[in-house]
């Protein structure tokens, strides 16, 4: 299934993925890790992008943020890889790329996915075999969200914020999201939306960033046009019963094409409620 033009649209999160070459590694020791922070940190503000959670693994980024301006995640994504390549080839007296590609993203219905993917991006080091606990992970926003130990790199979410009156509390909140294992179709679910580029989110939210960005947002269904009733009662090489213009039966492919499957994404959002 082809992937969707890429959409950045002011408050709307995103779920940002990128790989290292040849999923080779980008991080060699904890100084690089520090340094990307860092960066990090500066190109959000730089560019007005609220960073909510990530996770840096030694061949992969995972970050969930939000723009603030049109093109602030495009901006903050390329400012950033272009530093720390040129901060790693330097170090390492290396040359070329080091990144696969361009950056993947997915936008987020924040009311039902995004503390998810804060548990998704966050888990990721234990599913690894990275660290035995997740506190015990120091490259991820966790202990931020589940201690009262703060990192500069996060600015809170609103649905963050709305999990308890203090800080501690929050954390509290957020520790009890983890005692429950994560559903495997969900999982493969936030992967596949990550990968294709597609939204993750129910239709009411589907449509309403079809309204905003003007253009369609769902894959276009798979299969032949469904033939009219009139096309039906045809026989075979008979016209059918009312004429159909070129421009009209092009019009109703499209509609028809138009429609989408939404059975996985509902049973998986019904998960969630």
């Amino acid at each position: 299934m082809p992937r969707l033009p890429r959409l950045n649209l002011i408050d709307i999160p995103q779920h940002i993925v990128q790989v290292g070459h040849n999923n080779l590694p980008c991080f060699f020791d904890g100084e690089d890790y520090q340094f990307y922070l860092i960066s990090l940190r500066n190109a959000a503000d730089q560019y007005n992008v609220d960073v909510h959670a990530y996770v840096l693994l030694p061949n992969m980024v995972q970050i969930i943020a939000t723009p603030r301006v049109p093109n602030g995640i495009p901006s903050m994504m390329q400012s950033l890889g272009r530093r720390y390549v040129q901060y790693v080839n330097h170090r390492y007296k290396r040359s070329g790329t080091l990144w696969a590609g361009r950056y993947k993203s997915s936008l987020i219905d924040s009311d039902a996915y995004l503390l998810t993917c804060y548990r998704y991006v966050e888990l990721r080091p234990m599913y690894l075999g990275l660290a035995e606990s997740l506190g015990d992970y120091p490259w991820s926003s966790f202990n931020h969200h589940a201690s009262v130990v703060q990192s500069e790199v996060i600015t809170d979410h609103r649905l963050y914020l709305q999990l308890g009156e203090t800080p501690q509390e929050r954390a509290e909140a957020y520790r009890r999201l983890f005692r429950y294992s994560f559903d495997r179709r969900l999982l493969e679910y936030i992967a596949e939306t990550i990968k294709l580029g597609h939204v993750l989110g129910g239709d009411v939210f589907k449509e309403k960033i079809e309204q905003i960005a003007n253009q369609r947002v769902r894959p276009l269904k798979r299969g032949r046009p469904r033939k009219s009733e009139n096309e039906t009662l045809a026989g075979p090489g008979e016209p059918s019963s009312r004429k159909i213009d070129e421009d009209e039966s092009v019009a109703g492919h499209e509609k028809v094409n138009g429609e989408v499957d939404n059975k996985k994404a509902g049973e998986i959002a019904a998960m969630e409620s």
